[in-house]
């Protein structure tokens, strides 16, 4: 399939996890890619994705500062001269009691989670109004989104606010052709769920006693396993997509039935 044929997707976060497995799902459909993280290791991935035979470039990027969000769309430009779909999925966790919960938590993960995605929507719908040819615009919340979780309240309130982002700005561009629409990925394998596996499940105690986190929520799963990579792409694909025209402003949820409104 090349739907994406000649379509340039920036993807925030990209470098690893389900970003990394939207990349790869847009470069089997002959996207160029541009995949952003603040970590280094985005160079790594974007050779691998043009090793697979896709166009592809990484950018160092700190999504929580706009001069960096600036620079990261201009590369997107000057490489594939363009934007057409912008995934933001840059995203951080930590997990501890309220108690125990600090004001530099706070700070970090709403500047990542909640501003990082205000910022890179506000530069791709910049460069999409000039190009006049509209585009699509995809945030990460959360199933926290939905249903916020223990020891994580923070986390909650920054993936509620991606929600209210994600439909303030739609209605704003429903005349532009530029869609924004937002997922809710459920427990999804990857590297952020080893880290939660391993904190939550110490955490947990009198909750889950001899549980690891994942296995306690997998019994919550109608579909009874956890999600992958894969699972999110297809999603992010669709709204990606010609099929996806008349679809803007909607939270999805993909897990499996965990979250059911």
């Amino acid at each position: 399939m090349n739907r994406f044929k000649g379509k340039t997707v920036v993807i925030t976060g990209g470098n690893r996890g389900i970003g990394y497995a939207v990349a790869e799902r847009f470069a089997s459909e002959g996207a160029n890619l541009v995949i952003a993280s603040i970590e280094p290791q985005v160079e790594e991935a974007a050779a691998e994705l043009r090793n697979s035979g896709a166009e592809a470039i990484g950018v160092i990027c700190d999504v929580t500062r706009s001069e960096a969000v600036k620079t990261l769309y201009d590369r997107a430009e000057e490489a594939f001269g363009g934007v057409d779909i912008s995934m933001q999925n840059a995203g951080i966790i930590t997990i501890r009691k309220v108690e125990d919960l600090t004001e530099n938590d706070w700070d970090a993960t709403m500047a990542v989670n909640t501003k990082g995605v205000f910022l890179c929507c506000q530069e791709a719908i910049t460069r999409m109004r000039k190009s006049g040819k509209g585009g699509r615009l995809i945030n990460t919340a959360s199933g926290q989104a939905r249903d916020g979780f223990i020891f994580t309240p923070h986390y909650a309130a920054s993936k509620m606010g991606v929600v209210g982002i994600t439909q303030s700005l739609a209605k704003e561009v429903a005349l532009e052709k530029i869609t924004v629409n937002a997922i809710c990925p459920g427990i999804i394998f990857s590297d952020m769920w080893d880290y939660n596996d391993k904190i939550w499940g110490e955490m947990l105690g009198d909750y889950a006693p001899g549980e690891l986190m994942k296995d306690w929520v997998e019994n919550k799963i109608p579909m009874k396993r956890a999600g992958t990579g894969k699972d999110v792409a297809g999603l992010v694909a669709f709204l990606a997509s010609e099929d996806a025209d008349y679809i803007t402003g909607q939270t999805i949820n993909v897990d499996g039935g965990l979250i059911m409104s």
